[in-house]
């Protein structure tokens, strides 16, 4: 999956931006990465919300749309039927829809998916990317309420990407065992990107790449990155040694340093 979001919608993270201004690297713009994305991908969707290009939300796999596109501002702008690069364990368990203006990529599995679905008052057909969307519609309408009781009660392999268009509002997660792989990074336009798959955001991002920390969330809501186990404890970007493909790692602060990623 890959989700691409211009600065209009979400600051470049300054701990990026500083891993790449210490070690320059080639980069891509935010236009190219969603080309190569789609050229190598088996049925890629790919839809781009709001305009030129603010945000774009693009996904290899299954398909589920709640939402009538109605509107001329949403539209589909190609697919490719190549063969599929990323090689995760839960390529058969993606997702993406959209409801109520919001756009959610979800990729891996809930385990008390079926708990949830009676506590937000769903169908027994809702899958776990149309819960994830009700779980951010209650964050988002029964303030106050924690966002990380909200992540907190998500039990299972899974990481996704809420962008709610009613209110510019962008969300992401990761489960606390960052089974499922998240990365995100900075293109050469500024365009912040989410992605699986960690080869395809160091071909556009260069140095400006991290592995997104596991047991976190992301939301331009509340002003960045917290841990929603320990959402009091500071989370640093410790930079990466010239070796890795990183160009930071985000580390959880407490009594002990918890590191974000294995």
């Amino acid at each position: 999956m890959l989700g691409v979001f211009s600065s209009s919608i979400v600051s470049p993270p300054e701990e990026l931006v500083a891993a790449g201004s210490r070690t320059p690297s080639p980069k891509i713009t935010a236009s190219a990465l969603v080309n190569r994305f789609v050229e190598t991908n088996a049925s890629a969707v790919s839809v781009q919300v709001g305009g030129p290009s603010p945000v774009g939300l693009h996904s290899p796999q299954r398909v589920t749309v709640t939402a009538q596109w109605s509107q001329p501002r949403f539209y589909d702008v190609g697919t490719a039927d190549l063969q599929a690069t990323t090689q995760s364990p839960f390529l058969d368990l993606w997702s993406f829809a959209v409801k109520d203006e919001i756009f959610c990529l979800f990729e891996g599995a809930l385990d008390n998916l079926g708990s949830l679905r009676q506590q937000y008052g769903l169908a027994k057909s809702a899958n776990e990317v149309i819960l994830v969307i009700e779980a951010y519609k209650a964050l988002r309408d029964r303030a106050p309420y924690p966002p990380n009781h909200v992540v907190g009660h998500l039990n299972g392999n899974f990481a996704f990407v809420v962008f709610d268009k009613s209110t510019s509002t962008l969300f992401v997660a990761s489960d606390q065992y960052g089974k499922v792989p998240l990365y995100w990074g900075i293109t050469a336009d500024g365009y912040v990107a989410f992605a699986d798959d960690a080869d395809l955001l160091k071909g556009a991002c260069g140095k400006s790449l991290a592995s997104f920390p596991q047991g976190c969330f992301f939301s331009t809501a509340v002003g960045g990155l917290r841990s929603y186990e320990n959402p009091n404890h500071k989370i640093t970007a410790v930079p990466a040694a010239e070796e890795e493909i990183w160009g930071a790692t985000f580390k959880v602060e407490g009594p002990t340093i918890v590191a974000a990623r294995e």
